[in-house]
Formats: C-alpha cells, structure tokens, sequence
C-alpha cells in the first residue's frame, strides 16, 4: 500500500490488534479500539492492565490492523512501536478524540471519560517501522 492507502486503511477500520512482551518472553496480544493521528495511533486502557505493565518494563509492541477473509482479499499494516504514557488533561483529550469515533461527542461523554481517567493511561504508538499488503493488487497471482 501506499502511505495514503495505509492512512485511509487506518481510518477505515475500528481495531488493531496490539503485542507487548510479557514477563515471560511470550507476546501478549489484544484488541483495542484506537484513532489515527498522523501516523501515530493512540489509544487508552487500565493502568493496571496487563497490557500497560508489560509497556512499563518495556515500551515497544507490535500492531496488527488486517481486513479481508478470503485469501485475494487480505490486506493489513503492520506496525512497530515505540510507545509514550500519556496522563493527565492530555490523557482527556486523547480519549475524547477516541471515543468521538466510536461513541460521539457529548458532556455525557466527557463525565463519562474525566470519571474513568484516574484508573487509565493513554497509549501513543509512534511507528519505527510499518509494513503493508493488500492482496486484493495482486490479481489472483500469487
């Protein structure tokens, strides 16, 4: 893909797979919602999530946003990641701008994101290096 085409994948679909490094060595993989900034992603958890500790000891992860279910359909990016903590009234903004995507806007929303914020981190995933493919280009030849 082009960087355009990964920047309107991104925007396209709703999830992205996420690996960190678990104590043991072994990925730890999970889904989170997430918006595109630029060619970051950010997205928010509990900073007692797994998922956050594993980030703590080790700031890197690996993403994954794919689409398609036949073999000449698949498509997806690919990303590794340097990731920053982001707290506080950035921590606001940034998850108001998620859930804008997913949930709408609203002082409803806002209460909702300032009561949860003191139990949450947000997550700034800066790409260091993106891979992409979109076999829909290849014409049936593999």
């Amino acid at each position: 893909m082009t960087d355009e085409e990964v920047r309107a994948f991104l925007t396209d679909q709703m999830t992205v797979n996420c690996a960190t490094a678990g104590r043991n060595g072994r990925p730890h993989l999970v889904s989170l919602w997430y918006v595109s900034v630029g060619d970051e992603l950010h997205g928010w958890t509990y900073a007692r999530s797994q998922k956050a500790r594993n980030l703590e000891r080790d700031p890197r992860a690996t993403l994954l946003v794919e689409d398609g279910v036949q073999y000449h359909e698949l498509r997806g990016v690919m990303m590794e990641c340097d990731v920053e903590f982001v707290r506080g009234d950035e921590l606001i903004e940034l998850a108001v701008s998620l859930f804008a995507r997913y949930a709408g806007t609203g002082p409803e929303v806002r209460e909702m994101i300032e009561k949860q914020a003191p139990k949450r981190v947000g997550l700034r995933f800066r790409p260091t290096r993106i891979v992409s493919w979109d076999h829909r280009k290849l014409g049936g030849v593999y």
